[in-house]
């Protein structure tokens, strides 16, 4: 059944395998707002705000408009480069994906082993300098959150991560991989 997920979520565009660390056709730093729009249509909701003197977008999809798998999307827009103030370039994403879309294997598949990981409160979040956080449930089995960035590359994990992710018992009997 977790293979079939994988494919699944291979067919749909939800994870993008190799070491490629954006997700669905958006890439923080280089997609911009007309890119995830013909991508992924009008938002739920749009927000606009002003931070630290700039004006920043932020788009929200959810519902019925939230891609595939996912609970919810949120793409935040304005970036402040070298070059200047890119007002619609994708700053960050977030990604509330459904309960068996993105475990812990998946992860590691699509993006490889995390830079480090990090547990607070119960909760094990796995960093990817490359600009990738993934906070998981209390079992340590499903993504709730993940949070795509340019590179963080001075980005301190809480604790380098192991050669390989342990495998965690499966929470109820089933068919075994």
């Amino acid at each position: 059944m977790s293979r079939l997920l994988v494919v699944l979520a291979l067919l749909l565009g939800l994870v993008t395998p190799g070491w490629s660390l954006d997700w669905g056709g958006i890439e923080p730093g280089v997609s911009t707002l007309e890119q995830v729009r013909e991508r992924y249509g009008a938002p739920s909701k749009e927000t606009r705000a002003k931070v630290e003197g700039y004006d920043t977008i932020q788009w929200v999809y959810e519902d019925m408009r939230a891609p595939a798998g996912l609970v919810r999307m949120t793409v935040d827009f304005g970036m402040l480069t070298p070059a200047g103030y890119k007002p619609t370039v994708v700053r960050i994403f977030k990604l509330e994906p459904k309960p068996f879309i993105f475990g812990r294997a998946t992860v590691v598949q699509g993006w490889g082993v995390p830079d480090g990981i990090s547990t607070q409160d119960g909760i094990e979040t796995y960093v990817y300098t490359q600009g990738l956080f993934v906070m998981f449930d209390r079992a340590g089995e499903h993504a709730v959150t993940m949070v795509f960035s340019p590179p963080q590359p001075d980005a301190v994990p809480a604790s380098p991560a192991p050669a390989a992710p342990a495998q965690r018992p499966p929470a109820s009997p089933g068919p075994r991989r």
